[in-house]
């Protein structure tokens, strides 16, 4: 019995939703129950469904499976329900997902691009059928380091598909507009390569040389078949997630997540923490545990707003302390990566530190430097003991604290512990959603550092300006514009606004954003009112 095309396909099936015109039309008589539903009825239907599984990953399963049946209904769900569904759709349960992706394999939304045959890539995007002004964003991830567990190779494939789902559930970004890679260069996940169910290449990932050359193949072919395409990097390994941006942001419309998403979602807390404190970044003095690439991304970018202050960079990198696994990132360290060592301290400088060890621990470094702002991305739970915040709090007034390891389980510290040790003047926001903590009779609102935030505005905005790069400056601009949301001066306030409306705060970032294209000079298209650009640019879930 054959199915009509239009009920198969998740974009142009409306289910129930169909007329009773409409279902003679095309074929659909008696193909579905004789009510005819609206939009609505549908989606207190499906709300019912997804609420009636206890766990996580069976409400992630659920809508999974409806975003394959019928894409209007999934989006209308997830956007009406989004600071509850968020969690269930990508971080955290898309971890979980991802560990089962092969064994429960149910149907491939994205490309598939494998390393041992760079000569498919041009084929596998052709095959799509797309014109060359058919897209606007391409995320990929070859899947190395997702989330907080690690290498997971093509089992990754869900990051592509959950980011993009947030990209348009956020800021509006057309569904049939997106695409979603997985670069398979193999997996280093012992547990995957003996796994009969593995579905990706079983040989160790493929580094060096061979790589380097499958990734200009990627962004060479991507570029020249989608010239429009913002190019969003996500879950890359950190030998080669700060190469590959740095190497190529002036030629490619290139955007990575871990490094400059998060660093501006950061930023945005940091903005909103120097209102309270009147000082500009220019003063500041930050101390990163926990130096991988997203660490760093975090870095460059406070770096380059105490550079904006006036700083030479010289000046501004001597005001970062980053710590890793080893301690205090020293210069004569051996093998020290490249992404470190522009803020490797002087050995000189730090030889008459306490050492445990071997290593100055992160107790000495906050007791030496007196940071104003301490992040923490080093998973490295209880990391920031008591201890560690009243020294914090004995060197400045109200320090800007930002744990931001996730899950909960990796988190530096609790926050319902930080304001007690800190006796409320810790200026705090995580990576993790936490309740509002009461102390002293105040309410503590803890707000958190999600990239959900910054990044799909982000790219909103790069898409209707036609921004050919994206400049540091639109990331500023993107962060000042998330920390604009939230009025942090009133005891207990929020550093970050909530992710209750995030498509009206994903349009005010957007526009922002595309504000600065055009001053940058990066833009290549205009609009005499960019509200009402980003507002007809976004797309609705609303049947056809």
């Amino acid at each position: 019995m054959k199915t009509p095309d239009i009920i198969t396909n998740p974009l142009t099936n409306k289910g129930t939703a169909f007329s009773l015109d409409e279902r003679a039309k095309h074929g659909l008589i008696g193909r579905l129950p004789a009510a005819v539903e609206t939009l609505d009825e549908q989606a207190k239907r499906a709300y019912r469904q997804f609420a009636s599984y206890d766990k996580d990953i069976e409400k992630y399963i659920f809508l999974d499976q409806l975003h394959n049946r019928n894409e209007v209904l999934y989006y209308k769900l997830l956007i009406d329900n989004l600071a509850e569904m968020l969690p269930v759709v990508y971080d955290p349960t898309v971890g979980e997902a991802i560990k089962k992706w092969s064994r429960d394999y149910r149907r491939s939304r994205a490309v598939y691009l494998d390393i041992n045959h760079p000569e498919h890539i041009r084929a596998a995007f052709e095959g799509l059928g797309l014109g060359s002004q058919d897209v606007d964003l391409i995320v990929v991830s070859d899947a190395e380091e997702i989330l907080g567990i690690g290498d997971w190779g093509v089992n990754g494939t869900d990051i592509s598909v959950g980011k993009l789902a947030v990209y348009t559930a956020a800021a509006g970004i057309h569904p049939e507009r997106v695409i979603a890679v997985n670069l398979d260069v193999g997996t280093d996940n012992e547990a995957l390569l003996n796994d009969p169910a593995y579905l990706g290449n079983r040989h160790a990932r493929v580094r060096g040389e061979r790589y380097d050359a499958f990734i200009k193949a990627y962004l060479q072919t991507a570029s020249e078949l989608f010239p429009s395409a913002l190019l969003h990097f996500e879950d890359f390994g950190p030998s080669n997630a700060r190469r590959i941006l740095v190497e190529n942001r002036e030629q490619y419309r290139i955007f990575n997540d871990d490094m400059q998403g998060t660093g501006a979602i950061v930023m945005a807390a940091v903005i909103s923490g120097l209102k309270v404190t009147q000082q500009s970044f220019a003063e500041q003095r930050l101390v990163v545990y926990g130096a991988g690439t997203a660490g760093t991304g975090m870095a460059d970018q406070i770096s380059a707003a105490m550079q904006r202050c006036g700083l030479s960079r010289e000046e501004a990198k001597r005001r970062v302390w980053l710590i890793d696994i080893n301690g205090l990132v020293v210069d004569d360290m051996p093998n020290l990566p490249d992404y470190q060592q522009e803020y490797a301290r002087r050995a000189d400088e730090v030889a008459t530190w306490q050492r445990d060890g071997g290593k100055i621990g992160l107790l000495e470094v906050v007791k030496q430097v007196k940071p104003t702002i301490l992040i923490g991305t080093s998973t490295d739970h209880g990391a920031f003991t008591e201890e560690v915040v009243k020294q914090l709090c004995a060197g400045v007034e109200r320090p800007i604290l930002l744990p931001l390891s996730n899950p909960t389980e990796r988190i530096e510290v609790m926050p319902c512990d930080a304001v007690r040790w800190s006796d409320g003047k810790a200026l705090i926001a995580t990576g993790i959603p936490v309740p509002p903590v009461s102390y002293q009779g105040v309410d503590y609102v803890i707000g958190q550092g999600n990239n959900a935030l910054l990044y799909p505005s982000l790219g909103l905005g790069v898409i209707v300006s036609g921004a050919a790069h994206v400049t540091d400056a639109m990331l500023l601009a993107a962060a000042e514009a998330v920390a604009g949301q939230v009025n942090p001066q009133d005891l207990g306030a929020s550093l970050l606004p909530p992710v209750d409306n995030l498509r009206a705060s994903s349009a005010t970032v957007a526009v922002a954003v595309a504000k600065q294209a055009v001053q940058d000079g990066v833009a290549t298209k205009q609009s005499d009112n960019w509200v009402r650009t980003v507002q007809d640019a976004m797309w609705q879930a609303v049947y056809a």
